[in-house]
């Protein structure tokens, strides 16, 4: 199991030893702690928990710090559950050692909210003319026929929300890991802020 739940830390950039400047993401990532084994017979299928960052007990409810407590771990401010067989044990601590440079990574996180935004930078229309006398300027044009269908189809693109969905960046690479400070360094850039969660897949 080859999965890792950690923080985005920002963006820099790393120099090869042919002095090529790679973009790289740091992440601070895990370690995690396995707190719940799923099987066939108790669950219906098979599954493992992990759970990442210390938080105050205060933070969390009553069943939650229950059902951390039976496992035997402290209280942790975010649980996954990553599909499949695992052998991994309740307790059992995963960290950065995991992975290696050059792994080939999928991330997923929630991507920056850009609030409600109109269909030229939503959709990257391309807008109407510029120029004195039009009114066609950033609206999104005509969005349905006359008398028939008289609707406007479902899955148009429109204005609306942008950004805050979750997001999964797949073929990034992993440059470097530093295990001492529980870091890895992928080639690129991931969805989300500094600061949010991200989980760390092998593709």
């Amino acid at each position: 199991m080859k999965t890792l739940l950690g923080t985005k830390v920002g963006m820099t950039q790393i120099f090869t030893a042919d002095g090529t400047v790679v973009p790289v993401t740091v992440i601070q990532a895990g370690p995690c702690v396995v707190t719940q084994k799923k099987t066939v017979g108790t669950d219906g299928y098979e599954a493992t928990q992990i759970a990442f960052g210390d938080v105050k007990p205060k933070r969390l409810n009553k069943p939650l710090l229950g059902h951390l407590k039976k496992a035997g771990v402290s209280p942790k401010a975010h649980l996954v559950e990553v599909p499949g067989p695992s052998d991994l044990a309740v307790g059992d601590v995963v960290d950065v050692s995991a992975f290696v440079e050059g792994d080939v990574v999928k991330v997923t996180g929630i991507s920056k909210g850009k609030g409600f935004q109109g269909v030229m930078k939503r959709h990257g229309f391309g807008g109407g003319p510029a120029g004195h006398g039009t009114h066609f300027h950033r609206t999104p044009g005509s969005i349905g026929a006359s008398a028939d269908p008289a609707r406007v189809f479902r899955g148009s693109r429109l204005p609306g929300q942008m950004g805050n969905d979750r997001v999964t960046q797949r073929g990034l690479t992993v440059v470097s890991t530093d295990g001492e400070r529980n870091l890895i360094l992928v080639k690129g850039s991931i969805p989300g802020g500094k600061g949010s969660l991200v989980v760390i897949r092998g593709q």
